[in-house]
């Protein structure tokens, strides 16, 4: 959800690679079709290091008082930026916030931490859609294809943060799962009011259906993963894919999606102050998405009231420090309400967006290589039948 993240493969995962590749990729991969493309190198390559233990500079948060002090440092460099709170800005004035993705390069940068090579090729696409079109990133393993798909989506409560902002995740993902990643960039509120990024994201994940083929991919193995947000649009895209009689994902990852409207569970009014999300941003997305307070109880956002009969295997990843973390658990409970299995997994002393941050964050990291396995293990599955 919101505008943050990053990732390394089973060292140090890839957010270092942002860091090269945000000065040479992402201006000419932005919003063009015709983007960077970046050279390869073997996993081997990669030396197996032990994450760097690192020291907070102050007390426990009083929302926290059971974070580690990686994640610690993390949120301590975020708040040393001195941004204006999101819930108090416009739109536009947020995006131009500085993100936890930031707050994780600067550490790596204080405490000498080494870019990783980055082990994919990426290039950029275009994608047709009603009313205009959105760019997607492709990232794309080396080795010898077809490779299986996962379609991702990013957070940033379907208003702020972009490809940039989580390109760690999809190129880490990439990476361990040995996947094509293409990772959407759908039209974002307040401009682009509910449902739009909805109707995008479903949009690419049928081009992608079509298209698979051009990508070096398998039309036949295809995935969804979404954070926050973007764990929301993934359910979304496999719930329209069951009514509209098309292509399932095999398998769908959700790291803490946006699942409900409920703002008094137990987890929003226990972390009702965290970073990097709180209730009272949470509020300014469904202020800006949506067209009016009454659309936060459609089941397109409170999943958690959809008809979920009938979805692929689901893996839930949610963080221990979140306000999201009572409805993912609902979620969870709603699935397997519904026959769906589901694998669902919390990782304690971590914020919201931890996942990204496997460069850092042992708790990321391992997560990483969770949702990598249970990808792997559901490519592996379909391709036996």
């Amino acid at each position: 959800m919101i505008k943050f993240n990053v990732v390394f493969q089973s060292l140090l995962v890839s957010l270092g690679a942002f860091l090269f590749m945000q000065g040479c990729q992402s201006k000419q991969d932005g919003m063009n079709s015709n983007s960077a493309k970046t050279v390869s190198l073997p996993r081997d390559t990669v030396p197996d290091k032990k994450m760097k233990d690192l020291d907070p500079k102050g007390e426990k948060p009083e929302w926290a008082s059971d974070i580690k002090d990686n994640m610690q440092v993390v949120i301590e460099k975020l708040v040393s930026f001195n941004a204006p709170p999101i819930e108090t800005s416009t739109a536009e004035a947020a995006r131009k916030n500085p993100t936890p993705t930031d707050a994780v390069m600067a550490v790596m940068k204080e405490n000498s931490i080494p870019m990783p090579p980055t082990q994919v090729d990426t290039t950029g696409k275009d994608i047709t859609v009603k009313g205009g079109k959105i760019h997607a990133r492709i990232y794309t393993p080396t080795g010898v294809g077809p490779f299986p798909v996962i379609v991702y989506y990013h957070g940033g409560g379907w208003v702020i943060a972009n490809l940039d902002t989580y390109h760690a995740s999809a190129q880490g993902l990439s990476e361990q799962a040995g996947a094509v990643v293409v990772s959407v960039h759908y039209r974002q509120g307040p401009e682009h009011k509910f449902p739009t990024a909805h109707n995008d994201s479903f949009a690419a994940y049928e081009w992608v259906t079509k298209n698979a083929e051009s990508l070096n991919g398998d039309a036949n193995r295809i995935a969804v993963v979404g954070e926050s947000a973007g764990g929301n649009l993934a359910a979304n895209v496999s719930i329209m894919a069951r009514d509209k009689g098309i292509q399932l994902p095999v398998h769908q990852v959700l790291v803490y999606p946006i699942a409900d409207n409920n703002m008094e569970s137990d987890s929003y009014k226990k972390f009702a102050n965290a970073k990097p999300l709180s209730k009272a941003m949470m509020a300014w997305f469904f202020d800006n998405y949506l067209s009016g307070k009454s659309m936060s109880s459609d089941p397109r956002i409170a999943l958690v009231k959809a008809n979920l009969k009938g979805l692929p295997p689901t893996t839930i990843i949610n963080a221990g420090i979140d306000p999201l973390l009572s409805e993912g658990e609902l979620l969870r409970d709603k699935l397997k309400g519904a026959d769906v299995e589901v694998n669902f997994k919390k990782y304690d002393g971590v914020t919201h967006e931890f996942f990204g941050m496997a460069a850092i964050v042992p708790e990321a990291k391992e997560a990483q290589a969770f949702a990598a396995q249970e990808l792997k293990d559901a490519f592996e599955g379909s391709a036996r039948k």
